[in-house]
């Protein structure tokens, strides 16, 4: 059933300040989100839709308060440069009754911690790579994990702090890896067993039922890069804007069904990105999940590969309205 468009749309973004952040890096991943959020009110608008853009600041309330939407489009990604504080935009938009797209406070919450959202993954039989997490920079390694060993930052997304020197072949590059990120960004280190293989992208769209669309990430040949990871430069930086593109790929059944548990387990919603890499043996290995992906028409995964699928944005922007609207219509589950 489609239901009526609202008349009314807050469209949401980060206010990314560069005080926020420790490095020119983060901000350059959170800055964005503004430009994305203009378009997405250009095609709200063309669908008759009144359209005002905020930002997730401290006058976040009263500015909803005042304009008093139908809806809101909700694109933030940190506040006070912090991705565990986007749960405080869902609470806002809870509390004022505004329906909303994306995760709600819980589903945020846990995805702000790739450590936990591992842990749930794996409880559940997704199969991960072996990790560990770095609380301090004098932890011991754990001795069960093999080399190469990849190195990410627990607490933050978007490819930050991915580079050539996130592969560690040895505990020397291992504990200099760990301590650098730590000096700049001053929070845990997630360390996994790194999977040799392809790399594969999964979009999750929540409606009347979950769909589950796949694509391979093909990677420009040409780039110097032997272990085939996305680094920030090749997220961000516009020298390699086509340096990453994609097509359809086949996802088993039984991973399918996986990625279905794990959006449920996740506390995801509308709708949600999952990278998994593709070993030698054929085996799908879990590599990261992400809650409200970037959206938007143009270099955006989500809308890259469901293009693919033959899903223009403004299709994909009108059902995720229609079907967050026809959820809130939903009662309650109490049980």
């Amino acid at each position: 059933m489609n239901l009526p468009l609202p008349k009314r749309v807050a469209v949401l973004y980060s206010d990314a300040r560069r005080e926020y952040f420790p490095t020119e890096e983060q901000y350059i991943t959170e800055v964005e989100v503004k430009a994305r959020a203009t378009v997405i009110a250009q095609y709200l608008n063309r669908m008759k839709i009144d359209t005002a853009l905020f930002p997730g600041d401290q006058n976040i309330t009263e500015n909803l308060k005042k304009y008093n939407p139908d809806f809101a489009i909700n694109l933030v990604d940190s506040v006070y440069g912090q991705e565990h504080l986007c749960s405080t935009i869902s609470a806002s938009l809870e509390l004022l009754r505004i329906p909303y797209t994306g995760s709600g406070m819980m589903g945020q919450a846990i995805n702000s911690n790739k450590y936990l959202t591992r842990n749930l993954m794996e409880q559940w039989g997704m199969t991960i790579p072996k990790y560990q997490l770095i609380a301090e920079k004098n932890d011991e390694i754990d001795d069960s994990l093999d080399y190469p060993l990849f190195v990410k930052l627990n607490e933050i997304h978007g490819s930050v702090g991915v580079n050539s020197d996130s592969i560690c072949l040895n505990e020397k590059q291992l504990k200099a890896r760990i301590e650098t990120l730590m000096d700049l960004y001053h929070q845990p280190i997630l360390i996994e067993e790194f999977i040799m293989g392809r790399e594969i992208t999964v979009v999750v769209f929540e409606g009347a039922r979950i769909k589950v669309y796949a694509a391979e990430k093909i990677l420009d040949p040409a780039i110097d890069n032997p272990y085939k990871i996305v680094t920030f430069d090749w997220n961000w930086n516009t020298e390699f804007e086509h340096a990453i593109t994609y097509q359809k790929y086949d996802l088993p059944d039984s991973v399918k069904d996986q990625i279905k548990t794990a959006f449920d387990v996740l506390k995801m919603e509308d709708y949600a990105k999952f990278d998994l890499r593709l070993d030698l043996s054929g085996r799908h290995y879990f590599i990261d999940a992400n809650t409200n992906p970037a959206l938007g028409p143009q270099n955006c995964a989500i809308s890259s590969i469901l293009d693919l699928y033959g899903i223009p944005f403004e299709e994909l922007l009108r059902r995720l309205i229609q079907n967050t609207l026809s959820e809130t219509q939903k009662p309650p589950n109490h049980g």
